[in-house]
């Protein structure tokens, strides 16, 4: 373990700042955002001692801020492991929140208890992949702080502790990129906020501004691809969170615009339910529907023909025939001659549907015990969505995907991936192999999809599949997870260039996850964030009281231009609240949220309200100093 600089002590001993410990990308995301965003001294513990050189560094802030100086650089230290030692060299003792960000939920899981021991007050921000067991270690963490403050405020404790995934909060916007006529999705008590983008309209045409108005898009009527807008690009950017009189006066510029759908719940359809075993028509092959109408059709012929000609009744001659057929009755030596020609003739048919018997009833065998494998994509697809690695990101999207019933064919190459179990039971469609060898995207039927979604881990991989894929089919609607913001905005921009008509877009999780991680370390119930082009609004949950610039004031006063609004007001009584809004609804459980909030409703301080919010806003809201530029 390498030695903690000299300053970072000094860090750790000052006490109030914010440690967090990860060892991949996102840990650096999130730094960056706490530290530029938030203004918060940060003690980075990282597992590469690369890491240092890339992230302790100070960053001048842009000469068009109002904060001005020079932000704190983070402090990092190595730590192969988030053990005390190195928890209590990290100074979580006197930090204010510890963000735990490693792969591995079992790492996760053991650092945070031994944080939860050395600081039972200190705000933890743990990540998760299992939802389950995230769940329950909220709620140990949330009691261990409790036992130790009894007195502790409920909207404290609340914000103690915070379990999040990564995938989780990525995966709507990357599934909705990629469909058609749907948008990013935040969920709020049982209800689906939809980000909806609308096209800029036409002359003489009056956009659709639904609930409220959430950006204005980079894209014009004369540049409908847009600039696929960053935070560096200024008045060519989209504009977050704008007033009515700026909407109004943006003539040609697209939106994205808020919608709520409310979520119900609906059981299963019964095509699903029959989908979870192997279809009847699968098990009654082609071979064993002939072979049985045969067999059916000679014994009632043979039947029909015993009656006619012998003395026995039609229920006998039935019986003498199925024995004579499956060649289990006894010679006829000693009947007459019509029995024993009827005998031969029997035995003969019995003879030439038999073997065709047995292998219609081998092949349903071979159906059935073949129902739990990977299915290979139907002749016939089209208009599917073609997902590129399984991995838990991948599995969070196609589970997203799934839900919406869009049809989608995934491409894997390790047959022991994460999402590969997900993939049999909801019976799609896999095909395993290197997406960059030839032959394998075809096989997803590429050339007939309505969208591409590349979500493997390695940026080159997901590039390359993309490029080939727009060899095959120039207009394919292509999403692909990138992780360094430059590299992403210039792929973007050269796919943009070489095909104008098609629809290119590059998602980083990290990008999208690590504002959600961050307000959640300042204490806030962050619900999820959509992603605006290159920028993010981030949607939380927070009482008035102690925000003066809620406190008191109508909805309309409280609402700021390029920083925050206010959507809707939880009606629920404090004592009855729901701890998490972000979670689904039980049974019976009622929505408490409003949205069609009047202008002049005066917020009140026992209030709980969502809001929308730019990342700098959500900043200004928790104390910090703002930073001017919204973003």
């Amino acid at each position: 373990m390498a030695a903690l600089p000299q300053q970072e002590n000094a860090e750790a001993r000052a006490g109030g700042h914010m440690v967090v410990c990860g060892d991949d990308g996102l840990a650096h995301r999130l730094a960056d955002e706490l530290r530029e965003v938030y203004r918060q001294r940060v003690v980075l513990v990282v597992t590469d001692e690369r890491a240092e050189a890339r992230t302790a560094r100070p960053v001048t802030a842009p000469a068009d801020t109002t904060s001005g100086g020079t932000i704190v650089p983070v402090h990092v230290m190595t730590a192969q492991a988030p053990t005390e030692e190195a928890l209590l060299r990290a100074g979580v003792v006197r930090a204010t929140a510890l963000a735990l960000l490693y792969e591995d939920d079992e790492t996760n899981l053991r650092a945070a208890l031994v944080a939860r021991r050395l600081s039972p007050g200190l705000r933890l921000v743990v990540r998760m992949y299992n939802r389950k067991l995230g769940q329950h270690l909220e709620e140990m963490l949330d009691q261990a702080a409790l036992v130790h403050s009894p007195g502790m405020d409920r909207a404290v404790l609340d914000a103690s502790t915070t379990v999040l995934s990564d995938a989780d909060t990525a995966a709507p916007a990357l599934a909705a990129t990629a469909i058609a006529g749907t948008s990013k999705v935040v969920q709020a008590d049982g209800v689906l906020l939809r980000a909806a983008e609308h096209t800029p309209p036409g002359r003489g045409e009056v956009p659709d501004p639904g609930l409220c108005t959430l950006a204005l898009l980079s894209s014009t009527t004369a540049d409908p691809a847009g600039a696929e807008g960053s935070e560096a690009s200024g008045p060519q950017g989209p504009v977050l969170l704008p007033d009515d009189g700026t909407v109004a006066g943006s003539t040609g510029r697209g939106s994205v615009v808020l919608e709520t759908v409310r979520y119900t719940g609906p059981a299963l359809p019964a095509r699903r339910l029959a989908r979870r075993g192997a279809p009847l028509r699968d098990l009654f092959s082609s071979h064993l529907r002939w072979a049985l109408a045969g067999i059916a059709a000679s014994v009632l012929a043979l039947t029909l023909t015993t009656t006619a000609l012998t003395d026995a009744d039609p229920v006998h001659a039935a019986y003498i025939t199925l024995l004579d057929l499956f060649s289990i009755n006894d010679p006829a030596v000693d009947a007459p001659a019509t029995n024993q020609i009827l005998q031969l003739l029997t035995g003969l048919v019995g003879l030439a549907l038999l073997p065709l018997l047995v292998a219609g009833a081998l092949e349903a065998l071979g159906t059935f015990r073949s129902a739990g494998a990977l299915r290979r994509p139907p002749r016939g697809l089209s208009g599917h969505v073609v997902l590129l690695g399984l991995g838990k990101v991948g599995t969070r999207v196609l589970a997203r995907l799934r839900e919406l019933d869009i049809p989608v064919v995934c491409v894997e190459e390790d047959p022991d991936a994460r999402g590969i179990p997900l993939a049999r039971s909801l019976h799609v469609p896999v095909v395993l192999g290197d997406v960059t060898e030839e032959g394998v995207l075809e096989a997803a039927k590429v050339h007939r999809a309505h969208a591409l979604l590349a979500l493997t881990s390695a940026d080159t991989t997901n590039l390359e599949a993309v490029l080939y894929a727009r060899t095959v089919k120039a207009d394919l609607r292509v999403a692909m997870r990138l992780y360094d913001d430059d590299f992403a905005t210039a792929v973007y921009r050269t796919l943009r260039t070489a095909h104008p008509d098609a629809l290119t877009r590059s998602r980083s999780v990290t990008h999208l996850a690590a504002p959600a991680f961050a307000g959640a370390m300042m204490g806030r119930q962050i619900l999820g964030a959509i992603p605006v082009e290159r920028k993010v609004l981030v949607f939380a949950a927070l009482l008035v009281a102690g925000h003066p610039q809620f406190e008191g004031r109508t909805v309309s006063e409280a609402f700021r231009l390029g920083a925050w609004r206010v959507l809707a007001l939880d009606t629920a009584s404090p004592a009855a609240r729901r701890p998490d809004l972000a979670s689904a609804h039980h049974d019976g459980e009622q929505p408490q949220l409003l949205w069609d909030l009047h202008p002049g409703y005066v917020l009140r301080p026992e209030d709980r309200v969502v809001i929308a919010a730019t990342r700098r806003g959500l900043a200004e809201l928790l104390g910090r100093q703002p930073a001017g530029r919204s973003s």
